[in-house]
């Protein structure tokens, strides 16, 4: 048994959005950690599935989504948020800090400030605030009970933005290379996105910037930029 497994949480907006940090997910799940996938809303209102009502795009994104999860070692949940209709509500990150009160994460990473159209989806933007909001009520003892609070440490880890003047931390995701690959093709058959050719830049762009082969980038709010394994 590993005893000093931990956790790295992803807290994103729709199946999908993983794309951006696959390779560093699969990596913190080869190390023995626990990796969970938490997305606020299972992406109803996509086109991607052609004419298809709301409800079965949902059913459908959320199978998509833990057939992905296991591809990456990951655990999936998701929240009944409402896709489009994410807002960065006081009552929003309350309910999500009592979920960080169960999970008890060791590091976080979600949407920070991005400047790009697809990126800068408005729920990618209320989503990177009510997890981070919620990393500070989930500490205090009577907003999540009658769980116990969490109070310690969670770095947070935003996908990083072209623009983005933070310092950066990167992940060789080397290794795991194929596992990025075959999450790319998985959701390409599926929602026709991404590209092969546009995620094989942006993963030898990145790795190129750190001298490895292939690597993604987080904005680094609260740990010491550089190139690592895994990001916990």
């Amino acid at each position: 048994m590993n005893e000093t497994r931990r956790t790295l949480l992803a807290g994103l907006s729709h199946p999908d959005d993983e794309v951006g940090c696959a390779g560093t997910l699969a990596a913190q799940a080869a190390r023995g950690d626990r990796v969970i996938l938490l997305w606020l809303t299972p992406g109803s209102l996509t086109e991607a599935l052609g004419p298809l009502p709301a409800p079965e795009v949902a059913r459908l994104r959320q199978e998509q989504g833990r057939a992905v999860a296991e591809m990456l070692g990951a655990e999936a949940r998701f929240l009944d948020f409402e896709d489009t209709w994410v807002e960065a509500t006081a009552e929003a990150a309350h309910r999500v800090a009592r979920v960080l009160a169960e999970i008890r994460p060791d590091g976080l990473i979600t949407w920070g400030d991005q400047w790009r159209r697809g990126p800068r989806h408005p729920d990618h933007q209320a989503t990177g605030k009510i997890f981070r909001d919620a990393i500070t009520l989930a500490r205090i003892a009577k907003a999540v009970a009658p769980l116990p609070p969490h109070r310690a440490p969670v770095p947070v880890f935003a996908l990083r933005g072209e623009h983005s003047t933070l310092p950066a931390a990167a992940v060789d995701v080397t290794p795991v290379l194929d596992t990025v690959r075959g999450v790319g093709a998985y959701y390409r058959e599926h929602v026709g996105w991404p590209r092969a050719a546009w995620l094989e830049e942006r993963l030898a762009e990145c790795g190129r910037r750190w001298g490895v082969a292939a690597a993604e980038e987080f904005d680094a709010w609260e740990s010491p930029p550089g190139l690592y394994p895994a990001l916990i």
